[in-house]
């Protein structure tokens, strides 16, 4: 994989006045446009869209220094306008281009990336593959936006807008794996973007024949392999540094991907407080 984003970064230099479509160059790699984005977004800290935005406009500000007509320049990196190239040129350097002109900058420039695999073998991650026939996701959905780091107040409003009565009810309609009260988040940006909106089900897995309350949301999950990877210390903490040692460490050595579908974290067994709990974040995934 690491090879891939490599080659991929390479691609993205040489088209930065042209179209970038992802999804063909992903035919190159032997993989999935899906993966390639979440690991990207995973290992880089930023959208795959988001990098190659900054690094137009790291190249286009050479352009403006040297004299070039600005409409000119707008339309070279695939703006239909001046006022369009300015904003978005302003977003990354945070002046106007008249500005970068006049006075020589600030700019702000975003370095071609380099991705290399850090092998130190010090954790171990305690890993299963799990082959589902399908099954249903079952409970109260939310749209809320995607938060990489800490506790998402929006998640914790809409679980404590449930009467604690909807827990056990839950609960109750379980009957396969992953069992008990389940966090589940599904129609995740490809790019992982911070900010980006997801639906949050809090709710429990069952089988496709248990009858499901009409007031109930629910989630059709079809048969697929899983990547079950367990967790145990400070909550969420440890199971935030769980998703990205998936991207950086497991993936890169084992021959699975991400396929679409939803993400599922099965809590286990936790403090009376939640600051510590002992979880198993399920990842749907095919072979490479």
């Amino acid at each position: 994989m690491i090879a891939e984003l490599n080659t991929l970064v390479e691609l993205v230099e040489d088209r930065l006045t042209d179209e970038i479509d992802v999804a063909e160059l992903t035919t190159r790699f032997g993989t999935t446009e899906y993966h390639l984005r979440r690991m990207f977004s995973s290992l880089a800290g930023m959208p795959l869209s988001e990098y190659i935005r900054r690094r137009r406009m790291t190249v286009a500000a050479a352009d403006i220094l040297e004299g070039g007509d600005l409409l000119i320049i707008a339309v070279l990196y695939g703006y239909g306008s001046a006022e369009a190239f300015g904003r978005a040129f302003r977003s990354v350097h945070g002046v106007s281009p008249g500005d970068v002109r006049r006075d020589g900058g600030p700019l702000h420039t975003q370095p071609q990336l380099r991705f290399r695999l850090s092998v130190e073998g010090k954790n171990t991650m305690e890993t299963r593959i799990a082959d589902r026939q399908p099954f249903r996701l079952v409970g109260h959905a939310a749209r809320v936006p995607l938060i990489h780091q800490g506790i998402n107040p929006h998640i914790q409003a809409h679980i404590a807008s449930l009467p604690s009565a909807e827990h056990t009810r839950l609960k109750r309609l379980s009957d396969t794996e992953p069992v008990g009260l389940l966090q589940v988040s599904a129609d995740v940006d490809p790019d992982y973007t911070e900010g980006s909106e997801l639906t949050y089900l809090h709710g429990v897995a069952v089988t496709e024949a248990t009858p499901v309350p009409d007031d109930l949301d629910v989630i059709e999950v079809p048969a697929g392999s899983w990547a079950v990877f367990r967790t145990a210390g400070e909550y969420p903490a440890v199971l935030q540094e769980a998703w990205a040692a998936t991207a950086t460490d497991w993936f890169p050595s084992n021959p699975w991907r991400l396929r679409p579908g939803p993400s599922l974290v099965a809590v286990l067994d936790r403090a009376d407080d939640f600051s510590t709990a002992t979880c198993e974040l399920w990842l749907p995934v095919e072979r490479a």
